[in-house]
């Protein structure tokens, strides 16, 4: 029944943790905080149906909570229902840090944070919640290589949701002003990867705007950044809505098109230094079934030093390098900023070398690549009796089918597989075995107990896979099997 029911309405619970894929290290007495800053959302309809339900409890008890924030903890603690975050850096010699999330709840507004925390609240056009942490940094003490950020949520009534990790990050000392070579892949930056594009004019920490997109197209945001895919671009490739992609590793002079992730807004488009937002309905080329924004123009990617941008650099692009986005074919027309709007700039031709291009602090760019971590579940169909985290969530990566006819099996391979998940079918479980944390296999069930009355498959037949717990906490795998027709009896 819980699972039907889920079927029915599709009530996720999401968390997604956005971050970059590389952190300076701090060292001595000061802290490099990590750029962009580490941010959570949480996403779908399961977290309020989740919370209708708390409201309607009467059993409430204190939030557990770490030993730093026991006194702003017990402020939350008569809030059954509010949702509880804790950021820092995994296994480090730093405390989680409490973090408050958008729409902010009216006992925000009483409690006083440490003067060691600094969270940007902001809120987003689609219903959901966000939260920044820009004060998470790694010490000199800490010798480690790589290291995860950690996030931890409770309710207010003290059920702890759960314990979720980032995607690993890497520990650089500074970027590298060395003529970079392809050796070195992990601070290169490959064609399709994500990046984030970060301006700091005068190289103040407080003046720093990302390159993001809000539902008035591309903007300059103190507090919000996105994740853009950058592409390589065959030289000779007219612009267009529609393009090819190239393989390989993105080098300075190089033509690149930036593509956000964000959904469900208008194509925002740069021409002549004026900035103009199109909408399908004035501007029909647009692709019905892209849920993306394109920055139209084609751009070449440049190495700036000192505010110089070269034209004859061709290395690769590293992490934390400053770069200028030149707007091909323009007469030295360059993405900029301007307060909080995205402009062009032209620039001048250095009188001293007529290789390099004078730009100002506006059009020069740091960029970054990034990371994302995604868990998905749903708990909000019934009452968890033991509130048990829905923690490690397991995150399925391929499905493979072996065998076929009668006897075929799916092998699923991931992270976070546990011995009391079971495999279903849609609605129908199915025997499974666990293999171990990353791979777990289950055998296909029959047409027949999927279309009942079928005795052979008449036509294709899509069905989505899901794990559930032996509690009754469903994950689902976001993947498909598909029956295919096969010649009857």
């Amino acid at each position: 029944d819980i699972v039907r029911r889920y079927l029915r309405k599709r009530e996720d619970t999401r968390v997604v943790i956005l971050h970059a894929k590389v952190a300076q290290k701090s060292y001595g007495n000061e802290k490099r905080f990590f750029c962009p800053p580490p941010c959570v959302h949480l996403l779908g309809a399961g977290w309020k149906t989740k919370q209708r339900r708390k409201m309607t409890s009467s059993n409430a008890s204190p939030i557990p909570s770490p030993s730093t924030s026991t006194s702003l903890a017990s402020q939350l603690g008569s809030l059954a229902s509010e949702v509880c975050l804790f950021m820092g850096v995994g296994g480090g010699e730093n405390e989680l840090q409490q973090v408050f999330l958008d729409p902010p709840s009216k006992v925000n507004h009483a409690i006083i944070l440490p003067q060691s925390v600094d969270i940007h609240i902001k809120t987003y056009q689609t219903p959901q919640n966000y939260a920044a942490a820009k004060t998470l940094h790694t010490p000199d003490s800490d010798k480690r290589k790589h290291f995860e950020i950690h996030v931890k949520m409770f309710y207010g009534d003290g059920s702890e949701i759960g314990l979720f990790h980032s995607q690993r990050i890497k520990v650089i000392s500074k970027p590298s002003k060395k003529k970079q070579t392809v050796k070195n892949t992990d601070l290169c930056i490959p064609s399709g990867s994500k990046v984030s594009l970060f301006n700091r004019l005068r190289s103040q920490t407080v003046s720093t705007r990302y390159l993001h997109v809000n539902k008035d197209g591309y903007r300059a945001s103190a507090s919000q950044w996105g994740a853009f895919a950058i592409h390589l671009i065959e030289e000779n490739q007219p612009e267009a809505d529609e393009f090819e992609v190239r393989d390989g590793y993105v080098h300075y002079g190089t033509s690149v098109k930036l593509v956000c992730s964000v959904t469900g807004y208008s194509l925002p488009r740069l021409l002549h230094g004026q900035y103009t937002a199109f909408t399908r309905e004035n501007h029909q080329s647009i692709r019905e079934t892209m849920n993306i924004f394109i920055l139209v123009y084609l751009q070449i990617i440049r190495k700036v030093d000192r505010q110089m941008a070269s034209l004859l650099s061709d290395e690769p692009v590293s992490q934390l390098h400053k770069c200028a986005l030149y707007l091909k074919d323009t007469d030295r027309q360059y993405l900029c900023l301007s307060q909080e709007k995205i402009v062009v700039h032209k620039a001048t031709q250095s009188t001293k070398n007529p290789s390099m291009d004078c730009l100002n602090d506006g059009a020069c760019w740091t960029i970054i690549s990034t990371e994302k971590a995604e868990y998905r579940w749903s708990d909000s169909s019934f009452n968890l009796v033991n509130n048990v985290p829905v923690t490690p969530v397991p995150v399925v990566k391929h499905l493979e089918i072996n065998g076929g006819g009668e006897i075929a099996m799916a092998e699923l391979t991931g992270e976070n597989f546990a011995p009391d998940l079971t495999v279903w079918f849609s609605d129908i479980e199915t025997e499974t075995m666990f293999r171990c944390s990353e791979s777990i296999m289950c055998f296909v069930p029959e047409i027949s107990k999927i279309h009942k009355g079928w005795k052979y498959v008449k036509k294709t037949v899509k069905v989505p896979l899901l794990l559930v717990r032996n509690d009754g906490v469903i994950y689902p795998c976001g993947v498909n099997f598909y029956y295919t027709p096969e010649p009857g009896p």
